[in-house]
């Protein structure tokens, strides 16, 4: 019987294009950061090079210091007093990226549903950003952050999806085996690798990614109310 589901954010509880999305927040946060002596093109760049350089390592590192690390690669050693501004932007401009996403009401409804159920709600978002960061963005899903016992992010994970160490880490740091859990997500690449490591997986289909078009038959997937009779399935027998 699973003890805990694990909710991923972008797509699944709050609406978006992430593409959309992405481009027009490094372009926001650039241009934040421009007055301080950092060259837009060049900070976009090291952005996303420094947001893959997280995703892709996978030494045991943390994902804060990986970040950092490779911007001040790009910037020299002087770019790491500039985080406490970056704190500050997704305390008040990043509000601004908002009208890049939907609200589903469904989402809170659904959180609220597996507490409900007794069991343990955690946001496994893949940890590349700061904590301010991602508690924003559940809050614009319209759900607290006090109701997640866990929320993943760059200063507690040391991997991302889709690296099964993600999924184990998550788990060990709930103090469950990975088979008292159950996956929720959108994408059939970092979300369904959740499988890998024996826990269950839910397909949630209303903003779908699927880049390599697999076949989601043999997944279980499905809309919010498909996932809600998933869930008294599986703690009802």
């Amino acid at each position: 019987m699973i003890k805990a589901v694990l909710f991923d954010l972008d797509g699944t509880l709050l609406p978006m294009d992430q593409d959309k999305f992405l481009e027009y927040y490094m372009q926001l946060l650039a241009g934040k950061m421009a007055p301080y002596g950092f060259e837009p093109r060049l900070f976009v760049k090291a952005l996303v090079q420094g947001v893959m350089a997280v995703v892709n390592d996978n030494s045991g590192r943390l994902n804060e210091d990986v970040f950092w690390e490779y911007f001040a690669s790009v910037f020299g050693e002087e770019c790491l007093k500039y985080k406490p501004f970056l704190d500050e932007f997704y305390k008040t401009d990043y509000i601004e990226c908002k009208k890049l996403c939907g609200f589903d009401e469904r989402a809170a409804k659904l959180v609220s549903f597996v507490k409900e159920k007794g069991l343990r709600a955690v946001l496994a978002t893949s940890p590349f950003y700061p904590s301010v960061a991602v508690e924003q963005r559940v809050s614009w899903a319209g759900i607290a952050p006090e109701e997640f016992e866990l929320i993943t992010c760059y200063s507690n994970s040391h991997s991302c999806k889709p690296h099964k160490e993600y999924y184990l880490e998550t788990a060990k740091m709930l103090g469950l085996e990975p088979e008292e859990c159950l996956m929720i997500g959108n994408d059939t690449h970092d979300d369904i690798a959740s499988l890998d490591v024996g826990m269950k997986f839910f397909l949630l289909t209303d903003w779908l990614i699927n880049k390599e078009e697999k076949d989601i038959s043999s997944f279980v997937h499905g809309s919010f109310d498909e996932l809600k009779a998933y869930i008294n399935e599986l703690t009802e027998g």
